[in-house]
């Protein structure tokens, strides 16, 4: 069961194969023996999950069940969940207890879903390599003496250890997609302002988008069916009639064209990881398609760029951690000052308080327009690139991450060298495009290599097709660690 797609456990339940309490206490039973060694969840509330199961297994006996219905899922822990603890995997918020759902969670609520758990992640989606969790580090479950990719790592290394069905992650400059490369999993950035951010804890809000992380393309589209949607609670919610992502799976891609950037074939990028992407491009060759080289010229820039912008955001959106109203207060202060500084110095960790810095910085008085006005200018050229990239192709491939998973440990003291991770990624975030990452074959060490799929906007079920056509012809999708 633990190797079945969701349309397979749909069925499963539908036809009472297995109920929904026997498979989610099949993942709790997973989650207890492999959990302690990857770290991949932070919060695991049996009673609560086997409740929803059980709720799940009424609805489906009555007939009323949607496709998701019964099926265990992970959520990242930057959602908020009702009466679960919500940490953002920071000392901040180390006892807070969530009074509401996000509108993500509601939506998995509504279609019958189970929650197994919270997933680890960097403190406040604030990394690239799942290290600066208050928490403790994600294993890689291919190697856990390496990374599994930030700030959705404990979502990445859940759904690649078969710890959950699928999971949710969030994506700010790539934390969807670069764990899903590094874990080899399919995950998806959906086009900004498609899933709503309510109830998901900010980080930049004009970055930050919800997507699904899950084995194949075929699960993200069943995901992003239940996802996907208006929410007036959100103000960057787009007002979109729902679409089925799943409609055009099965269309051949005869004649699809490819843009392949050539910024990213440069030097930068592993001789493993170009070996697999340049496969990947051959093997869609046969399925019909046809490849142009394109140019994306102001994509170097886009590391400076958002490392402008990213913090700007977060010093504002962080504000709030006070030690006031909730989360973590020191326990000894002279004044409310002397309160405010000691709980967030004692409550964040040192990447977060980098870039509330950097942030604040870039911000202040005589450096606004230096930095923060120029980063702005430059990120609409980038947007411009890809719209003009897109006159003269379907969909830009290329690679997820410039290397495979690195060692713990490896890129802690060189904060520019973690950054550079998001490299190829960061681009979409800032034009607000959407953005996939689908296992494409292995590198050195046996480690996953991730293919970055990029569309043009709203063209999420183009792209799902387009993986999913990749995903028949090939298996690497279907390919998981050893437990």
């Amino acid at each position: 069961m633990i190797n079945s797609s969701l349309k397979q456990l749909s069925v499963a339940l539908a036809a009472r194969k297995i109920s929904s309490v026997e498979l989610t206490q099949l993942y709790l039973d997973r989650i207890a023996q492999h959990n302690p060694a990857l770290n991949a969840y932070i919060t695991v509330n049996p009673e609560m999950s086997l409740a929803q199961a059980k709720a799940a297994d009424a609805r489906i006996a009555a007939g009323q069940a949607d496709t998701l219905t019964g099926i265990p899922f992970a959520q990242k822990d930057i959602f908020c969940a009702k009466g679960w603890l919500t940490t953002c995997g920071s000392k901040m918020l180390h006892n807070f207890v969530s009074p509401y759902d996000a509108h993500v969670i509601s939506q998995f609520n509504e279609a019958g879903a189970v929650n197994l758990g919270k997933t680890n992640m960097d403190e406040f989606a604030m990394g690239s390599s799942n290290e600066t969790s208050y928490y403790g580090p994600v294993k890689n479950p291919w190697d856990t003496q390496r990374v599994p990719g930030g700030s959705s790592g404990g979502t990445a290394a859940a759904v690649a250890a078969r710890l959950c069905a699928a999971a949710t992650g969030t994506d700010t400059g790539g934390s969807i997609r670069q764990p899903a490369a590094l874990c080899g999993i399919s995950g998806l950035k959906p086009t900004y302002g498609v899933c709503s951010r309510y109830g998901m804890i900010a980080f930049a809000s004009s970055l930050d988008q919800a997507g699904p992380m899950g084995r194949s393309a075929e699960d993200l589209a069943l995901m992003m069916n239940v996802m996907a949607g208006y929410d007036e609670r959100d103000s960057t919610s787009l007002q979109r009639a729902k679409e089925d992502y799943a409609r055009d799976l099965n269309k051949p891609l005869t004649g699809l064209r490819i843009g392949l950037p050539k910024e990213f074939f440069a030097e930068g990028m592993g001789s493993d990881v170009a070996k697999a992407v340049e496969a990947a491009i051959a093997e869609y060759k046969k399925l019909g398609a046809t490849v142009v080289e394109i140019s994306l010229p102001n994509s170097k820039l886009s590391v400076p760029v958002y490392y402008v912008l990213a913090p700007a955001e977060a010093s504002s959106n962080l504000s709030r951690f006070d030690g006031v109203r909730y989360g973590y207060r020191a326990p000894e202060y002279a004044d409310l000052t002397d309160m405010y500084e000691k709980s967030r110095a004692q409550g964040f960790g040192a990447e977060v308080k980098r870039r509330i810095m950097i942030g604040t910085y870039v911000l202040s008085h005589g450096y606004y327009d230096a930095y923060y006005i120029k980063a702005q200018r430059i990120r609409r050229l980038i947007a411009q690139d890809f719209v003009e990239a897109f006159k003269q192709c379907d969909v830009i491939m290329g690679p997820t991450s410039p290397s495979t998973a690195f060692k713990l440990g490896e890129k802690g003291d060189d904060p520019v060298q973690m950054y550079l991770s998001d490299i190829y990624t960061i681009a979409v975030n800032l034009a607000g495009l959407p953005g996939m990452s689908i296992p494409c074959g292995f590198g050195d060490n046996n480690m996953p290599v991730g293919l970055q799929i990029i569309g043009n906007y709203f063209e999420e079920a183009r792209m799902l097709n387009v993986a999913h056509q990749y995903q028949l012809a090939t298996d690497w999708h279907s390919r998981a660690p050893q437990p």
